[in-house]
């Protein structure tokens, strides 16, 4: 599967595209609102950041509890009722008496319940299109999350500027059921991926036979550590740029859009195993050139150039795809998002740390210099051809994932 065209005529890929898009939209509009509110209450950037990103931390308590359970639900009615669960979470934000402390507990809530959803929709995605047609599924549906973040958080200002935060918390909650209505409707009823029962103990079972795995191993860290340096460095743009920070994110979200679509539709099968050690080398390399202290333009060129390289993840998530069990595949898959997104909020809180004794450019090309460091180190691993492990049933008593080749 190498077109679009191919890509959506698959009957489901458009309702799941559209859903994805919708829920997307809530919560960025939700993260947009919520941390206005909060600011506009308390005064506090501290607070305000926390509502926005807040839930990123929450991922990772729910990728050790939770992710199992990705695997053992019914896949629509599980998207469903995440939405629906958002929706009503949108909704008590709006409310006029919630108070910041209630408001920022339901933030942490809902990225906790959220964790499973990377991985229910991340495994459909793996459902609904043949194998050869993944890479591309997952890059329009990155290429649209990235251009509906853009147009989210350009709409939801423009809601902000006529409207009251809770009247845009509203709206987000409408999005979030479009989600849930368009899931219902565009997809088909599917069983749970596995047998069994998910639970606490399951969830740490897989994780830790995943991470036990060289191959898979690898290539976690390359989607989660290289990536989140980098995101440390980017989380510098306020300090660095000031008020034309903004010019320098919408460098980065054009640069990724350009990456994602060069990657799912143009790239050959034969050149992806050099590129997925020379993308991760270019998302970090530009940013050692902050040193010299470019000028805004300048530096716009180089975020810009930088993150065509974070196409890289498609790749990567590829090869998880290709090495994982189909079973205990939409966990894989979770786990990568949740720790994906830790990682990332981690490394913008180190960034911001070391920038208070550093200069912020000195600090941004600090972060570059270690995810090149790293890149450096996991490359020999990714040089091998990766290929299938053999599937196999994983129950709540029996979940030994079968080696890879590599390991």
């Amino acid at each position: 599967m190498r077109t679009y065209r191919e890509l959506f005529q698959v009957p489901e890929f458009t309702p799941l595209f559209a859903a994805v898009s919708c829920m997307v939209a809530g919560g960025t509009v939700t993260g947009l609102a919520l941390a206005t509110l909060v600011f506009d209450r308390t005064g506090s950037a501290l607070l305000a950041a926390v509502s926005m990103f807040g839930a990123s931390f929450a991922q990772v308590i729910g990728a050790t509890t939770l992710l199992s359970v990705g695997d053992h639900l019914p896949p629509r009615r599980t998207t469903v009722t995440l939405a629906l669960v958002f929706a009503a979470a949108a909704l008590a934000l709006s409310l006029p008496g919630t108070s910041v402390p209630v408001a920022l507990a339901i933030v942490l809530a809902v990225g906790f319940v959220n964790s499973i959803g990377g991985a229910v929709r991340w495994g459909l995605v793996s459902e609904i299109l043949p194998e050869d047609g993944y890479l591309l599924g997952r890059s329009v549906l990155s290429m649209a999350s990235g251009v509906v973040q853009i147009l989210g958080n350009g709409v939801g200002a423009a809601v902000l500027h006529f409207v009251s935060p809770r009247a845009a918390l509203v709206l987000s909650a409408c999005l979030y059921l479009a989600g849930a209505l368009v899931t219902r409707l565009g997809l088909t009823r599917r069983p749970a991926r596995a047998a069994g029962r998910a639970s606490v103990r399951q969830t740490w079972r897989v994780n830790r036979q995943l991470l036990s795995d060289r191959a898979v191993r690898r290539v976690y860290c390359g989607l989660w550590v290289p990536n989140g340096l980098v995101v440390g460095a980017e989380a510098l743009f306020v300090p660095y740029a000031g008020a034309s920070a903004g010019a320098l994110f919408m460098a980065g979200a054009l640069g990724m859009l350009v990456g994602d679509t060069a990657m799912g539709r143009f790239v050959p099968q034969r050149w992806r195993r050099v590129l997925i050690t020379a993308l991760p080398l270019l998302m970090a390399a530009p940013y050692l050139l902050f040193l010299l202290g470019p000028g805004i333009p300048e530096a716009v060129l180089l975020v810009g150039v930088a993150s065509v390289g974070f196409s890289t993840s498609l790749l990567l998530q590829d090869r998880l795809v290709t090495l994982v069990p189909a079973e205990v595949r939409g966990q894989a898959l979770g786990l990568h998002s949740s720790g994906m997104l830790t990682m990332q909020a981690v490394c913008a809180a180190v960034a911001g740390a070391v920038a208070g004794q550093l200069s912020p450019a000195t600090t941004m090309a600090l972060m570059a210099g270690l995810s090149v460091l790293v890149t450096a180190a996991l490359a020999p691993g990714f040089r091998r051809r990766p290929e299938p492990v053999r599937t196999q049933t994983l129950t709540p008593k029996s979940s030994a994932i079968p080696r890879s080749p590599e390991a």
